[in-house]
């Protein structure tokens, strides 16, 4: 099945429709995205390496899922199914921000997107599909922080900016609680 994206403007409103292919050549044609951060119970996060089958950012490390609605669909319903479609399981998300990049990717191609980030917990068994993701692991947040910051080559471009805005937002793993059997937070200032 071709994915048709949902392109948009500066306001990040719908302007058009274009195959993922096209939206990831040259310098990228703008349209939605979205990402995803799952904790488990000891605050860590579930980060991917990315299948060295992607176009763009093969090899490299990355948050949980990362993916683009498409045409007719819901953000929030697209997370959904990219989350159990790339890493195997469900989880109840809560939307945290939104922010827009570019970024370039040798001479193949580049993302543009206006991007929607979501934060969940998980615990449970990980069936992470291989032509998405090579490796995973859950890695404590601060030790993540650290890594990215001395091996910033290792993972792509929209985790470093997400990070950056988590903290800046002053987010703490920490503030994922459980409540009832789904999990739920607050996050202040990231917009």
């Amino acid at each position: 099945m071709t994915d048709i994206l949902i392109l948009v403007n500066e306001k990040d409103e719908p302007v058009g429709y274009k195959e993922k292919i096209q939206c990831h050549l040259g310098r990228g044609m703008r349209h939605r995205a979205f990402s995803i951060f799952i904790f488990n119970s000891k605050g860590e996060v579930l980060i991917q390496q990315r299948s060295k089958e992607k176009m763009l950012w093969g090899g490299y490390w990355s948050n949980t899922c990362c993916s683009h609605p498409r045409k007719g669909e819901d953000m929030r319903e697209a997370a959904h199914r990219r989350l159990f479609e790339e890493m195997g399981f469900k989880s109840r998300l809560t939307y945290a921000f939104k922010f827009r990049y570019s970024a370039r990717f040798k001479n193949i191609g580049s993302e543009n997107e206006f991007c929607s980030v979501f934060i969940g917990r998980f615990r449970g068994r990980v069936k992470a599909d291989p032509s998405e993701a090579m490796a995973w692991k859950f890695i404590d947040y601060n030790k993540l922080l650290r890594d990215v910051k001395k091996n910033p080559r290792r993972y792509t471009p929209w985790f470093k900016i997400e990070l950056r805005k988590l903290q800046d937002g002053k987010f703490n793993p920490n503030q994922l609680k459980p409540k009832k059997d789904n999990f739920q937070f607050s996050i202040y200032n990231l917009q």
